[in-house]
C-alpha cells in the first residue's frame, strides 16, 4: 500500500501564496504520477493539476493556469503545489493523488492512492 500525507494548507488573504506539499510512503514505485484535486464546500471534487510520472509533463485545470504550479519534491514519490494569487473561489479541501504510472492522469478515477486532505481557506 501507498499512503500520502498532505500539508502545507491553512488561512491566507485574497492574491496571497501558499505551497502545499505531498510526501508519498510505504510500497515504492519506479514512475508515479502524481496529482492535485480540490473539492469545495457543496461542490464535487475537481482536477487542479499533474506531473507524470516521467516528470517531464505537466497538466492544469484551466480555473489555476499560470496561478498554480506543480513539482516534484527532491525525495522521490512526492509532490509540491505552489499557489499564488489565491482567489475565494479556490477554497477548497486540496487531495494528493498518486499512481503507478509513467504518464500524466487528469482523471480522478484513474489514481488508486489518495490522502486525506489539507484544507485552503482564502479570505477576501
Amino acid at each position: 500500500q501507498v499512503q500520502l500525507v498532505e500539508s502545507g494548507g491553512g488561512l491566507v488573504q485574497a492574491w496571497g501564496s501558499l505551497r502545499l506539499s505531498c510526501a508519498a510512503s510505504g510500497r515504492t514505485f519506479s514512475s508515479v504520477a502524481m496529482g492535485w484535486f480540490r473539492r469545495a464546500p457543496g461542490k464535487e471534487r475537481e482536477f487542479v493539476a499533474a506531473i507524470s510520472g516521467g516528470g517531464g509533463s505537466r497538466y492544469y485545470a484551466d480555473s489555476v493556469k499560470g496561478r498554480f504550479t506543480i513539482s516534484r519534491g527532491n525525495a522521490k514519490n512526492s509532490v509540491y503545489l505552489q499557489m499564488n494569487d489565491l482567489k475565494p473561489e479556490d477554497t477548497a479541501v486540496y487531495y494528493c493523488a498518486a499512481d503507478s504510472v509513467q504518464g500524466l492522469l487528469i482523471v480522478e478515477a484513474l489514481y488508486h492512492y489518495w490522502g486525506q486532505g489539507t484544507q485552503v481557506t482564502v479570505s477576501s
